[in-house]
């Protein structure tokens, strides 16, 4: 009998851990969208630009990274979005962390590495953001998967 409520307790704790997790990444990704992403160097002279700062200059798509990452916040929040419905959830943490994904090694393509005498250098920052972005993906995927299998 004990056995049983302390593996019912476990089991409710570790559905918790999965909107934890996704609401600590999102937010850390939303910290790096204003630390520095890029540094570029010419000739000695350095510059860095952060993902507020490249949006804000022009890649007008980079806005939704912020954006998403809101809306992961505000449905991992709200409990009874991932209480009654784990899809909903599941399916904004995919998308939003899935586009800002693509959106950040998007604009790292198309800015690429600099050549010559320009040279353009990807930071931690940007790298942690995308990590964690990767990581609010599967933590939604297994907190999916596992809110179906639960009666």
């Amino acid at each position: 009998m004990a056995a049983h409520i302390i593996n019912q307790v476990e089991k409710s704790k570790s559905q918790f851990d999965a909107p934890r997790l996704s609401i600590s990444l999102a937010a850390f990704v939303l910290i790096c969208f204003f630390l520095p992403w890029l540094q570029v160097s010419c000739l000695g002279l350095q510059d860095a630009a952060s993902g507020y700062h490249l949006a804000r200059n022009g890649e007008g798509a980079l806005w939704l990274v912020p954006l998403a990452m809101m809306l992961i916040l505000l449905s991992g929040l709200v409990r009874w979005i991932w209480e009654q419905m784990p899809a909903v959830f599941a399916l904004i943490s995919l998308v939003g962390s899935g586009l800002s994904t693509w959106l950040m090694l998007r604009e790292r393509a198309d800015i690429g590495q600099g050549t010559g005498l320009i040279a353009a250098q990807w930071t931690v920052w940007f790298w942690l953001g995308v990590a964690a972005a990767l990581g609010i993906a599967a933590s939604a995927l297994n907190f999916y998967t596992r809110r179906i299998r639960a009666p």
